[in-house]
């Protein structure tokens, strides 16, 4: 049973101008640390495609935290949601923590989806009941 939905779609124009002004703090505040060494290797190789990881990675957690009915409030943090990709490539949302706990508890299963263009991030996340 769909237990909730939520999409985002993120300007990427947006995320490199956050970036700009906070630099890597920002990158340090949403990406969960196996994201942030990601994050790394596709910056120092290319930039653009760093900044698109990113905004993929932020975008996801948004539109997951609106499928749980949480927010961006405890026990959801950026941080304890990170956006993992199966070795076929296809994006898997593993938690942490008290988010963890709190997901399990519920008896709950997540799908994502991300895309990145140009200009746009957008992500959709499916929240079953099990």
């Amino acid at each position: 049973m769909i237990y909730g939905i939520g999409t985002d779609i993120c300007d990427l124009r947006r995320i490199a101008a956050t970036y700009e002004r906070q630099g890597e703090r920002f990158a340090r505040k949403v990406l969960a640390d196996a994201e942030f060494a990601v994050w790394q290797a596709r910056s120092a190789r290319w930039p653009q495609r760093g900044l698109s990881y990113l905004a993929t990675r932020f975008s996801a957690k948004e539109a997951f935290s609106k499928a749980v009915g949480l927010g961006m409030r405890m026990p959801m943090s950026w941080r304890l949601c990170e956006i993992a990709n199966l070795p076929s490539g296809k994006p898997v949302i593993v938690l942490h923590g008290a988010l963890k706990e709190w997901f399990e508890a519920q008896g709950l299963s997540a799908h994502v989806t991300v895309t990145d263009e140009t200009e746009y991030a957008a992500s959709f996340v499916v929240v079953e009941k099990n």
